[in-house]
């Protein structure tokens, strides 16, 4: 089983292709914000490195956000296309899932932070569970100093992680049991999607893709700009 993975939720552009190998070529870039133009070559590139046709292709896995909203829609519009055109079924995962799972094998909580632009970030919190990480409760938006108040709350020993978590440091500098991951951990990758996918693939843990649907944790800016201008 091969599995396709497309990752375009946040200013990172990934892709990878694998299976019960693991991960057989990947390609990701977070030089500045060209998804539709960098996705379609990066995808041909993976394929040639992995030696193998798209009509291998068994299952399509995507990022279903929360993130930027252009990202989402050229990510899930493409991943929707290749499948339906292959006549193979999808797997969504959650942005925030992905960003926590590279850090499974810590014992502390784990916080996945992602930056949701107009100073929010979206966050969910996680704690280690054998083959992974357990998202606690759905992923919510807010203030960094809401998330901060949170972390307060909870009392316990923390790792961030996520681009987030980096842009707005100085919200969680002063506050203790808690360290902030590096910034090679601050995106989503193609990657830990391809492993989260393919152990919902092997128990058919899959839909169709006119059923997937994009996560959005608040409305499109344009459409908060809109709502601004008309109020006024």
């Amino acid at each position: 089983m091969l599995i396709l993975a497309i990752d375009t939720a946040t200013t990172q552009v990934g892709c990878a292709i694998g299976g019960h190998e693991g991960v057989l070529a990947s390609a990701h870039s977070s030089r500045g914000k060209r998804h539709a133009e960098t996705l379609t070559p990066a995808i041909d590139f993976i394929r040639r490195q992995a030696r193998i046709d798209l009509s291998e292709i068994s299952v399509v896995a995507v990022d279903l956000g929360p993130g930027l909203f252009t990202g989402l829609r050229v990510g899930i519009a493409s991943a929707k296309a290749i499948a339906h055109a292959l006549r193979v079924p999808m797997i969504g995962v959650n942005s925030l899932d992905l960003v926590a799972f590279p850090v499974r094998f810590t014992n502390r909580l784990i916080v996945a932070v992602l930056d949701a632009r107009r100073g929010e970030v979206y966050y969910a919190f996680y704690r280690q569970v054998p083959g992974g990480v357990q998202r606690l409760a759905d992923a919510t938006v807010g203030s960094p100093d809401d998330l901060a108040s949170e972390i307060i709350a909870r009392g316990e020993e923390c790792l961030l992680v996520g681009d987030g978590a980096l842009r707005y440091a100085d919200a969680f500098a002063g506050l203790s049991k808690v360290e902030t991951c590096e910034r090679g951990l601050a995106y989503p990758t193609a990657t830990a999607l391809v492993q989260l996918a393919h152990a919902r693939a092997l128990r058919e843990d899959w839909v169709n893709p006119w059923e997937l649907q994009p996560i959005y944790l608040r409305a499109p800016d344009a459409e908060i700009n809109w709502t601004t201008r008309d109020g006024g």
